[in-house]
Formats: C-alpha cells, structure tokens, sequence
C-alpha cells in the first residue's frame, strides 16, 4: 500500500503549485509585507482539518498519532528550521514542489534538505538528537481516536473529549480567516479553494498512509529519508518517500499544464551555497524537532499536539529573525 502515497502526492503537489503554496512565503509576507493571504490559507486549512481528520478518526478508520513532546528538540529544532527555510528561499513543501516547477534553487535546497534530516537521524548531528531524546514526552490516550500512547494534546493535557477543543479552535479559525479583511491576490486557484483541498485530501492522506503501516498524514522530511535510505541501503520506499515523488510529479504536471515550468537559475552561483546552507538547516532542524511546516504545522495542529503547537510558534519566530535580519531594510 506504499504506493498510495504517490497518489496523495499527485494531488497534492498539484494543490500547492496552483495554490502557490509555501509557507516561507506566508510567514514571512504577514511580517515584512502585512499581506495575510497565505497565512489565511494555512490557517483555514489547520481550522478545517481540525475536523475532517477527527471525523475519520471518530469513524473508525484512522488512529490519531499527535507528535511525542520534546521541548527542546521542539523548541531549538522548529527555530533552526525556521531560519532555514528563508535561507533556502522555501519552506520544505515549497522546495520540493519547486523543484518540479525547474527551479534549480529549491532542487540543490531540497536534496540537502534530505541530507541535513539523515545527518541528524544517523550522521554527524545525531549525538545531539540521541541526547535530546531522553525528554521526550508521551502519555495514555484518553479517547478511542488516539493510538494507546500519544505526545500530549490540548484533549489529553483537560482530560476531555477532542472533539471540545477542535471544534471551538476550528470556530475561532474559520472566524478569523474568513471573518477578517483578506489581502488581495491574482491567483487562478483561490487561497480557500487551496485550503478546502488540503482539508480533503488530508484524511485520505491520514487513511491511506496507516494502511501502509505509517500513523500520520501529510509528511515531508521522512518522505526524503526514505528516498535517501532507499538509495544509500535499498530499502523499500515508503510511503513518505512515495509522496514526495508524487509532489514533485504533480507539480511539474501542473506547470506544464498552466505552462508555467521553466528550468530557472540565479543570476549569482553564489545563491546556491546559501539554498545549500538553508536547506541543511531545515532538515536538520525538522528532524530534531520531530517534524517540520507540514509534519507540525499543516498536518500536526489539527491533532491538538502540544509539542505541534510549540513547534509552529518557534518555527514562525525563526522565519520571522532571519527575515528580519535580511530584509529588514
């Protein structure tokens, strides 16, 4: 069943391409630039999956898996991704759909990328992760929709049924993205359009990757890992690795079909370096922080995780330093 993940991929690397969706894009805008469209679509696609994702989980057909809390692999990891992801000019989505778009940036970005996620899993920043480890944080689930044992949520931590805190968040969500003034944007796929698709196509992420024997939904750093391990040890793809091929598949499906695809390079060599820098950074920081702008942000804070919430935060504080730091003028 691995193989569904290059399906999901399809589907999804076509939403982010149309949607130009990146959330070094939507962090960085809502600071520098006080334009909230991508930040609005991120948020309303969390607001929703808040329920979808707990719908199918309620069903029976999933089991939810919040993040294990590790404060400060959440705390130090997400801030290094952070900073990454405007060095490496894209979030870890936004690198690897990019990279089927013909931008050469996001590709030499993306493939180290995968290099900083295994230098921290098994390479040369391992000890570090190896020592963060013995923080980690899991507890007894308190509702059939949970695995036995979970990182802490919002439901876990009162003790009360989930579906009390993500319906009054995904309320307080769906008020703000849609309630509030939005910035404008000529795009031919709506921003609510971008997020309705994510929050659908996210639980039948959620399903199809648990029957291939993975408790989680959209991924992207153990989607390169695993392309990485299959190269290096040959071991099976999973089915995170299967979705990143089928990203970078849709991407370029798509714009070729809105003949958008161009094989693009910059105008300085010396930018690759700095993609190179960015995206070491990223993941590493991904891996130590158990996740990164999908595994925590897009696909974590619906779960209600604790350590998905702290994670967001200082991945966006990250984004918002180095942002500052070279853009500030």
């Amino acid at each position: 069943m691995a193989w569904t993940g290059l399906l999901v991929g399809l589907v999804f690397g076509i939403i982010l391409q149309r949607g130009r969706v990146c959330f070094n894009s939507a962090f960085r805008d809502v600071l520098l630039f006080k334009d909230n469209y991508l930040w609005k679509l991120g948020f309303l696609a969390v607001g929703l999956q808040m329920i979808t994702v707990l719908f199918v989980a309620q069903m029976g057909w999933i089991k939810i898996a919040p993040p294990t809390l590790n404060l400060f692999g959440n705390i130090v990891g997400a801030y290094v991704f952070g900073l990454g992801m405007v060095l490496a000019g894209g979030c870890a989505s936004g690198v690897t759909y990019r990279s089927g778009e013909g931008m050469t940036t996001a590709m030499i970005a993306a493939v180290f990328y995968g290099i900083g996620a295994m230098a921290m899993r098994g390479g040369v920043f391992s000890p570090i992760r190896t020592w963060a480890s013995q923080f980690n944080v899991s507890v007894d689930a308190n509702s059939s929709v949970y695995l036995d044992k979970v990182g802490p949520t919002l439901a876990t931590v009162l003790n009360i049924n989930p579906w009390i805190p993500a319906v009054i968040l995904a309320a307080v969500l769906l008020w703000y993205t849609l309630g509030t003034k939005t910035t404008e944007r000529k795009t031919k796929f709506n921003w609510k359009v971008a997020a309705v698709s994510l929050a659908i196509l996210s639980p039948i992420a959620w399903i199809t990757s648990e029957a291939a024997g993975r408790n989680y939904g959209f991924g992207i750093t153990g989607g390169w890992v695993s392309i990485f391990d299959s190269y290096i040890s040959n071991q099976p793809l999973r089915w995170d690795g299967f979705e990143i091929i089928g990203i970078i598949i849709g991407a370029l499906i798509a714009s070729l079909l809105a003949k958008e695809f161009k094989l693009r390079m910059p105008k300085n060599p010396k930018t690759y370096l700095v993609v190179m820098i960015g995206g070491t950074m990223m993941g590493a920081g991904a891996s130590l922080a158990g996740g990164c702008n999908i595994g925590h942000f897009l696909a974590g804070l619906p779960t209600l995780a604790i350590s998905s919430i702290i994670a967001s935060v200082f991945l966006i504080l990250g984004n918002w330093t180095m942002a500052y730091i070279l853009y500030r003028k």
